[in-house]
């Protein structure tokens, strides 16, 4: 005979109320049908698990120790059933998160941090990647996620805005408009200027050109960086200034200042983009998660974009 999960709760039925009537009763069947699944299930294992008489019932020795583990067993299996379903809903998993610069520099540590408190069991596997490979690795569903300079439309994918950051001025301390409060645009037509370089900074570079060229100039580029340290540290080493979103403020750097541009339209955008045929459950969670702690604007209703399913009440 096949031992399954059925007679294992017939038995424990059993060696819990010590009464095949009361065992029978919870499991809401005959005691005679009880009394055939522990007798074939006694034959299958070939020990006597339960010392019979006409008034009491009693476990055996070889009975004790079979309880004990079958107890062990059906708890993992329990435990088991909750992680499948779990891991189908997308509470227990893993996600693929890219991001550049300017979102780890700003929110995106505090939204990995939040989230991960809510949903200890869904790992995220951050992973640097410039805008440009953001957009591909979404269209290639390599990422689940991706925080990148926006817009992006594509079929299939979704996006919101994450986040919009006004511009700054990155100044050696020693420059004379770093005891300025505040710049314009205009006042920085004749310096030299540190810029990210192409491969990775090539959605950002004709926001900041457009700038530019709207304040009436042409910037002279003094030298490129790949990464937003190497960019600090150029300008604190008086090469040239540099434009910055205002999350520079998070990053400490001896040997420059930051001023706030005055000039309106300057702003930039980070958006968070998934796919709305994500085959990973826990990017609902995640997007639904991140929506939740985003303002709604003055006067206006959050909504749930397309491709999101409000999954809280749920998980």
């Amino acid at each position: 005979m096949r031992i399954d999960i059925h007679h294992i709760r017939a038995f424990l039925a059993v060696a819990d109320t010590l009464q095949f009537r009361a065992a029978a009763e919870r499991l809401h069947m005959t005691q005679p049908a009880l009394s055939r699944i522990i007798k074939a299930l006694e034959e299958a294992v070939d020990v006597q698990l339960l010392s019979r008489t006409t008034r009491n019932v009693q476990l055996t020795n070889a009975g004790q120790l079979f309880a004990e583990h079958c107890r062990l067993a059906l708890t993992h299996i329990d435990q088991g059933i909750s992680l499948a379903r779990r891991a189908q809903d997308g509470s227990i998993g893993n996600l693929r998160v890219a991001y550049m610069d300017f979102a780890i520099n700003g929110a995106l540590p505090h939204t990995v941090k939040t989230f991960g408190k809510r949903y200890p069991q869904i790992s995220i596997d951050l992973c640097h990647m410039p805008t440009s490979m953001q957009k591909q690795a979404l269209l290639d569903a390599t990422i689940d996620v991706g925080f990148m300079i926006g817009p992006f439309s594509a079929p299939n994918v979704r996006s919101v805005l994450f986040g919009r950051e006004k511009m700054v001025v990155l100044l050696p301390i020693a420059h004379p408009l770093a005891k300025q409060k505040s710049l314009q645009l205009n006042q920085l037509m004749r310096e030299q200027f540190i810029l990210g370089a192409e491969q990775s900074w090539g959605a950002f570079r004709p926001h900041f050109f457009a700038m530019c060229h709207k304040a009436g100039f042409s910037p002279a580029i003094a030298q490129e960086a790949t990464t937003s340290d190497g960019i600090f540290g150029l300008v604190a080493a008086n090469i040239g200034l540099s434009i910055y979103p205002s999350c520079a403020r998070n990053i400490q750097r001896a040997g420059l200042v930051i001023r706030p541009l005055q000039d309106k339209g300057t702003e930039l955008d980070t958006v968070l983009c998934w796919r709305s045929d994500a085959q990973n459950p826990s990017t609902a969670i995640f997007v639904d998660e991140v929506l939740s702690k985003l303002p709604a604007a003055p006067g206006k209703t959050k909504r749930v974009p397309p491709g999101v399913e409000k999954r809280s009440e749920r998980v």
